[in-house]
């Protein structure tokens, strides 16, 4: 006669059956200057991602984890079409460094050395700068209030905030205080009260400069959407920007960032950002 436990057994060491047929979303995990990103390729798979699924991967101990997803599309305009989430799930306009980290995969997969990409700030021209160095141009910094934008007219130069910090967009906003010590600032709370000043209708990143010798910059950053950042590409256009209009640097500037080091450009062309990238892994994720 069998006890109760031999009843029980098959049950308590049945294996888990595990449904292979489930969907997936493949993924490529890049990074530029530690600013990190989920790049998937839409080209190659049905599934179109939502913002639902973009806060769902953005879950560092639940799914992937990024400062921002991209995501790759076809389009007749360009050679690719980049479409930028936040890790909360709202869309931005311009990522550089997720821009230069995809444009070095596509040039290393197609053997071309330069790229026109389309994004929500506009068509972007990327090319191989040597030395496994990628340039992106992220287009003209918009110097105007209303192109910023800023809740009303003013200066962009200086705004009536404590510190009178300079107004810069490059497809999205940037606000930059130029400090004795960035190193000394209180990021987390400076950058959370920051993103959020009235001042800016559609948030703002932050960034935090000192001026450390002659066309050099280290800089810190707070990212609207997804707080502190090791880097970030439009941040660093946007502090050079900055310093060259207050007469704190040239037009040739070195960001030195929590996460290594950009070269920013400003041209007649638009803002040249230089810097290195780096392709991690791939992955699947489990819808």
């Amino acid at each position: 006669m069998l006890s109760l436990l031999d009843k029980l057994l098959p049950i308590v060491y049945m294996p888990r059956m595990i449904n292979l047929d489930r969907t997936y979303l493949p993924f490529m995990k890049m990074h530029g200057l530690g600013n990190d990103f989920v790049v998937v390729d839409e080209r190659r798979i049905a599934v179109r991602v939502d913002q639902s699924i973009a806060v769902a991967l953005a879950d560092r101990h639940r799914g992937v984890g990024f400062d921002q997803l991209a995501v790759l599309s076809d389009t007749s305009d360009a050679d690719i079409r980049l479409t930028f989430w936040n890790s909360d799930g709202s869309i931005s306009a311009a990522c550089g460094n997720a821009t230069r980290c995809i444009a070095r995969h596509i040039m290393d997969e197609t053997g071309r050395n330069t790229l026109r990409i389309l994004t929500d700030r506009g068509l972007l021209q990327a090319k191989d700068a040597g030395n496994g160095m990628t340039s992106v141009n992220m287009g003209h910094p918009e110097l105007s209030w209303d192109g910023v934008p800023l809740a009303r007219q003013m200066d962009t130069l200086e705004l009536p905030i404590d510190g009178a910090p300079t107004a810069t967009g490059m497809g999205n906003p940037h606000c930059t205080f130029f400090v004795d010590d960035a190193e000394a600032v209180d990021l987390t709370a400076r950058g959370a009260e920051m993103e959020h000043h009235p001042l800016f209708p559609e948030r703002t990143n932050v960034q935090f400069a000192s001026v450390i010798g002659p066309d050099q910059i280290r800089m810190r950053v707070w990212e609207r959407g997804a707080g502190v950042t090791l880097a970030s590409g439009s941040s660093s256009c946007a502090t050079a920007v900055a310093a060259a209009r207050r007469g704190l640097t040239g037009k040739d500037v070195e960001i030195r960032l929590d996460g290594g080091t950009l070269l920013i450009s400003w041209q007649d062309d638009g803002v040249w950002m230089t810097g290195p990238t780096a392709h991690v892994f791939d992955g699947k994720w489990y819808l």
